[in-house]
């Protein structure tokens, strides 16, 4: 798995690459989650860019679930953008798109939390 972070207007853009499983899930969210705890706190704007994730498994579910509660919890907002096909419908079989906010491209994703 490939992380790579970019300040993005005020919003900070964490762009991962490759499958959210169960070996990859654990240092990925530790790593998006010390890329959190550097934000401004309260009001801390992040968006993750899954469009190079071409799999996600239940372990990338619970890291998502993770990463926006730790978020949200300190009054930050989360956005996901780039979610293939697959990834849409396993979060909208499991309940996770309803929970996140998300957008098809990284300019929308920077156009809704910019505002």
């Amino acid at each position: 798995m490939e992380i790579r972070s970019k300040p993005v207007a005020d919003v900070t853009v964490v762009e991962l690459a490759g499958e959210l499983t169960a070996q990859t899930a654990g240092p990925t969210q530790d790593a998006v989650l010390k890329l959190a705890e550097q934000l401004p706190q309260p009001g801390a704007k992040m968006i993750l860019d899954m469009s190079k994730v071409p799999f996600m498994s239940s372990a990338g579910l619970r890291l998502l679930l993770v990463v926006y509660r730790t978020i949200s919890g300190r009054g930050g907002k989360i956005l996901l953008v780039g979610l293939s096909e697959d990834l849409r419908s396993t979060m909208a079989l499991t309940g996770f798109l309803d929970l996140f906010r998300h957008q098809p491209t990284l300019e929308a994703g920077v156009a809704e939390l910019g505002a």
